[in-house]
């Protein structure tokens, strides 16, 4: 009988100078910067963002014209407002503004964007020149198109046989018509912008694959690129949804809330409000007003879609 005796492997001690793997916890855990990274955009935010929302949510529970000081009346500015049929027709105005914006806004975007991002001739000279309105502020967009569309001496003026007597902005549904275009032509490149990132972005190896199989173009557009888009869309959605709620440059120059109140969005109201009829305590309650329902909203998005859940990388990986 034979006793067979197994030896214990011996360590190896690790060689002067040479490097240690890391461990597979410590490889796994990604360094985070601290707080003083954060400390000057939180103290920024705190001052410009946070402070004056504060300063709004208190004096939309005041009276004050602008003059002495604010007397506090509780509820009553928001129970005006409720009582209000200009303010209720500006919330109807302000949600039709942004569910035009929307839908016009978010094909339009993805088409010309998932275009910019191929490589076609003479794409890079047509892109810059597409985005020229993103370099605009929205008072001089708005500045330059209600000096084309002048009823006198603009656009309408010389093609009667087209827009009638010219005057794009003496009825409401033309007056609307020509907002939605206006802020379209000014905010349809940033979206573009986003899409162009997000479908260079989007793997090639995909695109190969379905070659491969026998998928078209169109069918390549359909099954990959809007899939894999999904989370610019909901980005571009949400940014599209606030900045239709917040609209105001755009109505102050080219309609002024009219004809009459048929443009009076809630943004311009507030203006009215506040500036004009020297109401501050009203107007403060209407921009709180739009900061919740434009809270409100995002988080709808965010929840119906599914974006809060998304933890991949990719685009569209859920």
């Amino acid at each position: 009988m034979t006793t067979q005796i197994t030896s214990a492997p011996v360590a190896v001690e690790p060689r002067k100078g040479a490097r240690r793997r890391p461990e597979a916890s410590s490889a796994a855990r990604v360094g985070r910067p601290g707080f003083l990274w954060a400390l000057p955009a939180t103290v920024f935010f705190a001052l410009f963002a946070i402070a004056p929302l504060i300063m709004v949510a208190v004096l939309s529970f005041m009276s004050w014209n602008g003059l002495g000081s604010p007397e506090f009346v509780g509820l009553d500015n928001w129970s005006r407002l409720v009582d209000d049929p200009v303010m209720l027709k500006s919330i109807w105005l302000t949600l039709l503004l942004t569910a035009l914006g929307v839908v016009i806004q978010t094909p339009l975007s993805i088409v010309l964007g998932v275009w910019a991002a191929g490589h076609q001739r003479n794409r890079a000279v047509l892109s810059v020149v597409y985005f020229i309105p993103l370099l605009l502020s929205a008072t001089a967009v708005s500045v330059l198109w209600r000096a084309l569309l002048d009823p006198n001496f603009g656009i309408p003026a010389r093609a009667t046989w087209l827009f009638g007597d010219g005057n794009l902005f003496g009825e409401q549904a033309t007056a609307i018509g020509v907002l939605a275009f206006v802020s379209t032509w000014q905010f349809t490149p940033f979206h573009t912008l986003i899409y162009q990132g997000a479908a260079r972005a989007i793997p090639q190896v995909l695109y190969q694959a379905a070659e491969i199989d026998g998928a078209g173009r169109y069918r390549q557009f359909f099954h990959i690129t809007l899939p894999q888009l999904r989370n610019s869309v909901i980005t571009s959605m949400i940014l599209m949804i606030v900045g239709g709620l917040t609209t105001f440059e755009t109505v102050l120059i080219l309609t002024q809330g009219g004809p009459g109140t048929d443009t009076t969005i809630s943004a311009y109201y507030m203006y009215q409000k506040a500036f004009k009829g020297f109401d501050f305590g009203a107007g403060a309650a209407i921009a709180l007003a739009l900061v919740i329902a434009a809270t409100i909203v995002s988080l709808i998005v965010v929840r119906v879609s599914g974006y809060d859940k998304m933890r991949s990388d990719m685009e569209g990986v859920s």
